[in-house]
């Protein structure tokens, strides 16, 4: 009996991401969490929200959560997120 190991990665495609600029700062910002949707995101993104306002100034904090917590966000997600000034990936198991 052999073993095949499979890689997940794309290294191939590596070149084609970068990463976002970082911001200088989040206060005055609008900052967008977008959930899973699983059981233990709630009580996790009330307490991150209120460290978002209270510690790093943050004005707006936008809450959505996904359709399906298997599938990458909605296009409408996506198309809304591209209005604010930084954004959370969550996840909650």
């Amino acid at each position: 009996m052999s073993i095949e190991m499979l890689d997940p990665t794309h290294e191939a495609d590596a070149a084609r991401f970068t990463l976002a600029s970082r911001l200088p700062a989040l206060a005055g910002k609008t900052v967008g969490v977008i959930s899973n949707g699983k059981r233990n995101t709630s009580p996790f993104f009330d307490a991150f929200e209120h460290a978002l306002v209270e510690t790093h100034g943050v004005t707006d904090v936008v809450r959505r959560t996904k359709s399906n917590y298997s599938a990458p966000a909605d296009a409408n997600l996506v198309e809304e997120a591209r209005t604010w000034d930084a954004l959370i990936a969550g996840i909650g198991d």
